[in-house]
């Protein structure tokens, strides 16, 4: 999936290592969708990615962008065996 990516998002990518494939996976075939708590526009999605171990991507995006536009992006640890 086509996606853009916040400035913040594009600093935690880099740093933590993660695929933006990983990202279109979880965007694609999420696992799980959450709704934010506080932003109705933001939905978060989260998928095991086998490629790192299974663990849980959550993936914060806003949905009512064209293409999604995705706010931050990391590694789950509460999320671990969920899916």
């Amino acid at each position: 999936m086509e996606f853009t990516t916040s400035k913040h998002a594009e600093d935690v990518i880099r740093e933590r290592e993660i695929s933006r494939d990983w990202i279109s996976l979880a965007l694609d075939a999420p696992g799980r969708v959450e709704n934010d708590r506080e932003d109705p526009a933001l939905l978060h999605v989260l998928a095991a990615i086998p490629a790192n171990g299974n663990r849980v991507l959550r993936v914060i995006y806003n949905q009512a962008k064209n293409p999604p536009h995705v706010v931050t992006v990391y590694f789950d640890r509460t999320q671990k065996g969920t899916l």
